[in-house]
């Protein structure tokens, strides 16, 4: 009897320690769908994620650049434009003067206008109206949006990334080994924070140029100092603590100390560091599209199509605008308030472990 009434407490223990032992990744993931307006905003960011997907495999707004409709052609809920109430004036018409004695090509015109007559020629029936309008060309604004989105959400998270791997790199270096290299990476690190980031963006824009994959690099190199810091100060409290000594007592090289036991446990702050560039890439990649320093002629994004629609809306066309503000505000919104409950769910204070 004795040592069935020890036995139950044991069993209790032991059930407990196995829910405490719950994975970090695990217990924020209960969090956050815990958290009903962080999950809403992890649908709608993966629906754009989605979009983007499919317009990069060519699945949707492949043919962005045709001209399907009339210029500057209304959303379809508007109708059709109304036909003007008078057409340009034309000058008076006579009877075709021969300009034979004046212009020695003119008995050819005739013999070039039949074989042009024999070349056949596709007309295109234009659209007076589309789902969300058109441009001045008459492309559809709708697959312009999606294939904008495509590369802002690609340069935002390409930027990120590579922002997030400059900063954890020299940040753990700075934070673990201290020292030289320490005062080193400080030092470059207070060079890179005294220029402002506009002025550094536009000197490594006017070194590198435009293009995707010079966008990506300019906001990447620009915008790693605040990942830098928050890791450099992450590693050089975890450096001292029981844990890390311990893997040093048993042999384990620098390296392995840095990446393989204190790296894991502050991936959290990389994280949702990661995801705050995200939405600040996106919005400094429209800026420098819609200044001229972003991508090339040949390609689209929200900043070009808002420095489109700003001469439009002059004339009164306003669903280009529209369009990408809209497109731009949901997402954008969406994935800030997910950062902000990705934070929440990874915050070790808020599971107790600080």
């Amino acid at each position: 009897m004795n040592a069935t009434v020890n036995a139950l407490p044991a069993n209790t223990s032991a059930s407990a320690g196995s829910r405490g032992s719950q994975g970090v990744w695990s217990a924020a993931w209960r969090r956050l769908r815990g958290d009903r307006l962080g999950m809403a905003c992890l649908w709608v960011v993966a629906v754009f994620l989605g979009l983007v997907l499919a317009t990069g495999l060519g699945l949707i707004a492949s043919g962005w650049q045709k001209e399907v409709g009339v210029p500057n052609a209304p959303p379809s809920f508007m109708g059709p434009a109304p036909a003007e109430a008078s057409q340009a004036a034309q000058g008076p018409r006579g009877p075709n003067v021969d300009l034979s004695d004046i212009d020695p090509l003119a008995p050819r015109y005739a013999e070039w206008e039949a074989k042009a007559r024999s070349f056949k020629t596709e007309d295109l029936v234009k659209q007076e109206t589309l789902p969300f309008g058109g441009d001045r060309l008459g492309r559809d604004v709708l697959s312009k949006v999606l294939k904008g989105a495509e590369v802002s959400i690609m340069v935002g998270v390409l930027a990120a990334l590579v922002a997030t791997l400059i900063g954890t790199v020299l940040g753990a270096l700075s934070g673990f080994f201290g020292r030289r290299v320490g005062d080193f990476l400080e030092w470059v690190y207070n060079v890179f924070t005294a220029v402002p980031d506009i002025l550094l963006i536009f000197a490594f824009a006017a070194i590198f140029g435009r293009g995707v994959l010079p966008v990506v690099m300019i906001l990447g190199l620009a915008g790693w100092t605040g990942v830098y810091r928050l890791v450099r100060a992450e590693f050089i409290k975890h450096s001292s603590r029981e844990y890390v000594r311990a893997a040093e007592a048993i042999g384990a090289s620098r390296s392995s100390r840095m990446f393989r036991h204190i790296l894991p446990n502050v991936s959290h702050v990389t994280l949702v560091q990661l995801s705050l560039l995200v939405v600040r890439f996106i919005k400094s990649e429209v800026i420098l599209s819609y200044l001229g320093l972003g991508v090339s002629v040949d390609q689209v994004s929200w900043g070009t199509m808002l420095a489109e629609a700003q001469s439009e809306l002059i004339l009164g066309y306003w669903w280009q605008l529209t369009a990408v503000a809209v497109c731009m505000a949901v997402f954008v919104t969406a994935f800030a308030l997910f950062t902000d409950a990705l934070r929440d769910a990874l915050d070790p204070k808020l599971r107790g472990l600080e």
